[in-house]
């Protein structure tokens, strides 16, 4: 275990945290991203779809309604989940400070440590290179 795979940051996030913005999710099934918000749904937890495909017109996700950018979502974001690479992923995470997520979830293989350093120095608990789905197995 890292220190950006704090169980107690995770079991926040697992546990307390209800409202999921899903970086990266577009309605391509085949994609990780896709499984991993349907998981979020199947947990009860709710997703909100983020795709620059959404700023083309009206676009769903496993039911929920697509938004181009963090900070067009319209209500409170629990936690900010990035499939991004690393290397871009930096930049949903101080989004997601700006628009006063409570958490900030990078996906396995999705390390950028500048931004976990930023993150957490403005008080919002962050996790990286972790999946819910591998988390909620070991428990």
């Amino acid at each position: 275990m890292t220190s950006w795979q704090d169980p107690d940051a995770v079991r926040f996030m697992l546990d307390t945290c209800d409202t999921w913005a899903v970086v990266g999710l577009s309605g391509d099934p085949s994609r990780t991203a896709y499984s991993i918000a349907a998981l979020l749904q199947e947990r009860g937890k709710r997703i909100v779809p983020i795709h620059p495909s959404a700023a083309a017109g009206d676009l769903e996700v496993l039911g929920e309604r697509a938004y181009a950018a963090l900070d067009q979502v319209p209500f409170p974001l629990d936690v900010v989940d990035v499939f991004r690479r690393s290397e871009s992923a930096g930049e949903f995470a101080d989004q997601a400070v700006d628009v006063g997520a409570r958490a900030v979830w990078f996906q396995l293989g999705v390390v950028d440590e500048a931004a976990f350093a930023r993150t957490t120095a403005a008080g919002v608990p962050m996790v990286m290179d972790t999946c819910p789905a591998i988390e909620w197995r070991k428990r």
